[in-house]
């Protein structure tokens, strides 16, 4: 065993046609850690992930897993990986179509400790194509560990499960990292990254943005939020009160960022208007739009196209999921 990284991505470009994918990526992922990819469609997600499986080519820079060539850590069964797309195969079983895939590789992970981290036991021997979308997934995340990896890739591994099945699968996940595993994800659930990742990466525009933990996106964002109810009066006022940077109104509440939150809540106070008071620290979320935000403004001013205004509508949280 070597002490070099699970994975590499050293000054990564890639174009497709006139889209610059990746744009200088510089990402490392060392072993043991669980690190989650975030960024909007076309962001450079899939691409850093593609590039990183061998799946693509860059056009300059290094992409390394655990220190060798990507496609020669896959066909050892060192790296797992679960994309986007994939189809159930008719007419065999679980058991069947993992041990299947576990034949193919030099030192296989047993068959029944593949089913039993995916929580697939009792599912056995199921037809694969008569599973439900949360089992098939899970059964697809058993044929990601046949190989025995000791670093799994997901490309949003719950982007069409529910609820109750996306629940399932990352408890099936943290039973493998829980093994000292390393676990790199893409979502645009930013909560998955917020529980389950020690470490969230933004992608955006085919760049690294920001990197750290959950809270220390948020500390970077900056601020706190304010909210209180309006009772009818108009929110016009609110947008000059002190430390207020942002103001969003949705029926009769007011969500106000703010750099002061102390100070708000004075000018607030003074104009008898903290019905419904509410102080946070910023989300996940927030951090996500600010700093996504931040680029689109600046791409603004560069050419003279778009508003922040622009950004919130394309980014606007609680209306369609982040990708």
């Amino acid at each position: 065993m070597t002490k070099e990284p699970a994975a590499v991505l050293a000054t990564v470009t890639k174009t497709y046609g006139p889209v610059r994918a990746a744009d200088g990526l510089d990402l490392t992922v060392r072993r043991g850690e669980t690190v989650a990819l975030l960024g909007r469609n076309g962001a450079g997600k899939s691409t850093a992930i593609n590039l990183l499986l061998g799946l693509d080519t860059p056009d300059s820079g290094r992409v390394a897993l655990f220190g060798g060539e990507p496609d020669r850590a896959v066909a050892a069964g060192r790296v797992g990986a679960m994309l986007q797309e994939g189809r159930p195969v008719p007419r065999v079983t679980v058991r069947e179509l993992v041990g299947f895939v576990a034949s193919t590789y030099p030192a296989p992970m047993p068959v029944a400790d593949a089913l039993s981290l995916a929580g697939l036991t009792a599912l056995a021997d199921r037809r694969v194509d008569r599973l439900s979308g949360g089992q098939a997934q899970r059964v697809r995340f058993a044929v990601a560990l046949a190989g025995h990896p000791e670093l799994i890739v997901l490309d949003e591994p719950t982007s069409a499960l529910d609820v109750e099945a996306r629940g399932e699968f990352w408890a099936a996940m943290r039973g493998y990292a829980r093994r000292g595993n390393t676990v790199l994800f893409s979502t645009h659930y930013l909560e998955e990254a917020d529980s389950f990742a020690d470490r969230i990466v933004v992608v955006d525009a085919g760049r690294i943005v920001a990197d750290g933990t959950a809270e220390e996106l948020k500390r970077s964002a900056g601020g706190a939020l304010v909210a209180v109810d309006l009772d009818g009066a108009p929110a016009a006022f609110l947008a000059g009160l002190p430390g207020v940077t942002e103001v969003e109104v949705r029926g009769d509440r007011a969500r106000l960022r703010t750099d002061d939150s102390d100070a708000t809540v004075r000018a607030l106070a003074a104009r008898d208007a903290i019905r419904g008071l509410e102080v946070a620290p910023l989300t996940l979320n927030d951090a996500f739009l600010a700093l996504t935000r931040g680029r689109d403004d600046r791409r603004a001013r560069d050419t003279g196209q778009g508003t922040t205004q622009d950004a919130a509508r394309a980014t606007a949280p609680n209306r369609e999921p982040i990708r």
